[in-house]
């Protein structure tokens, strides 16, 4: 199915792209942009080319926990850029072992030197059981516009799981989890980035109109992901794709962290769900330019796992560790190392009904081209090592075999 659409698709891509080829890097037409707008593909049934042997590039994407228990795993191959594809594996054992890819997302390009890609997204159980796969679609690395889209599956525990079509949300990309607030409502986080963004000369015109909403945004939705709609959002300094988490305060406001070039965290807080937000400034939260992953527990502590110690950015990424609060992020505990080999990043995860704290990060992404999975409780956090008799580190997920 999925051939036939890449040879019908390039068929009708001929005529939109003739004039896009004939000339040195003419902005790209209308009708080129739009073919971003058109649903992809969700295979099932990946074929050799999405094998591990045929793989030279690994890089986390998210996973999460399904009601029944099973584990499912998302990541990126192809690379990080405009050949970026998504594939999912998934584990019934915790984590113990995995399957082979058996879902992927690789939309079909068009013709040219622009290619169409999925870089950014995340795994999500909802409150029903739902599993969501939220995904972006840009023609090239960053075309200006992007946009979310999320598949979902009412059966991941199933022998043959059942994907919807996907449809758009908004512009944009998701790489960060939802947050459930206690009133029930789902906010989403949303990131339109900036223009530097935007490599490809063709592009570098294309949606302007776009230009006072390029920030760290979040959306809303009061009916289970039926619709969603933009609260509000937050343009922070020196923001690096922001890959923005919210957690709700046991006051009651949000607190907002995003990663930045400085060297720091940015947070900022809203005292009204979201719609109007505090000046961003730098947190007391040191990282290197890297994603980080913050979480409620059911415990009320809220997880933190970054690169290194939490007063002291690295210099590069390594040293993944964990740390709790017991103060709604004011000061930390503990301090478990994941992993304390350089290139180790973009942690995310859950906690599974029994207190298991899982999480995902890649290693190495163009060289081993490693996912990994670490999984510990709170009291490994406190101790600062692997003592429980179910945490274990560096269970191996899936691993590119083409890198050499």
């Amino acid at each position: 199915m999925k051939s036939m659409l890449r040879w019908t698709t390039a068929i009708a891509c001929a005529v939109l792209v003739t004039s896009f080829l004939r000339a040195a890097d003419p902005p790209a037409t209308k009708e080129f942009l739009d073919l971003a707008l058109q649903p992809p593909v969700i295979d099932t049934s990946p074929g050799p080319q999405y094998a591990d042997e045929a793989r030279t590039f690994n890089m986390v994407i998210g996973m999460d926990r399904t009601p029944k228990g099973r584990i499912w795993a998302c990541w990126v191959g192809g690379g990080d850029d405009q050949n970026g594809y998504f594939l999912a594996a998934s584990s019934d054992d915790d984590g113990a072992t995995w399957s082979k890819p058996r879902l992927a997302i690789d939309p079909t390009d068009p013709p040219g030197p622009i290619k169409r890609r999925t870089l950014v997204g995340n795994f999500w159980t909802d409150s029903t059981g739902r599993l969501w796969l939220f995904f972006d679609q840009s023609m090239g690395y960053f075309d200006g516009r992007d946009g979310v889209w999320a598949t979902t599956c009412e059966n991941p525990d199933a022998q043959t799981p059942v994907w919807s079509v996907p449809r758009r949300i908004w512009h944009g990309c998701t790489l960060c989890k939802p947050t459930v607030l206690k009133n029930g409502e789902w906010l989403l986080p949303v990131s339109l980035w900036d223009r530097t963004k935007i490599h490809e000369p063709q592009l570098k015109d294309a949606f302007h109109e776009l230009d006072d909403q390029r920030m760290a945004n979040l959306f809303v939705s009061v009916d289970q992901g039926k619709t969603w709609i933009r609260r509000g959002g937050v343009r922070f300094p020196h923001s690096e794709f922001d890959e923005h988490m919210t957690v709700e305060l046991n006051d009651g406001r949000l607190w907002m962290l995003a990663r930045t070039n400085t060297g720091t965290i940015a947070e900022s807080y809203s005292s009204d769900g979201g719609r109007e937000w505090t000046t961003p400034q730098p947190s007391a939260i040191h990282n290197p330019s890297s994603r980080h992953f913050v979480r409620r527990l059911a415990s009320g502590r809220l997880l933190l796992v970054k690169n290194g110690p939490v007063d002291r950015r690295l210099a590069a990424r390594s040293h993944l560790t964990a740390f709790l609060s017991d103060d709604d992020g004011k000061t930390w505990k503990g301090g478990l190392i994941l992993d304390e080999r350089a290139k180790v990043s973009y942690p995310d995860g859950f906690q599974a009904p029994d207190g298991l704290i899982h999480i995902l990060y890649d290693y190495n992404r163009s060289t081993d081209a490693e996912i990994l999975m670490a999984r510990f409780r709170e009291e490994d956090v406190l101790a600062g090592e692997f003592q429980s008799s179910q945490s274990r580190a560096r269970i191996l997920v899936n691993k590119a075999g083409g890198v050499h």
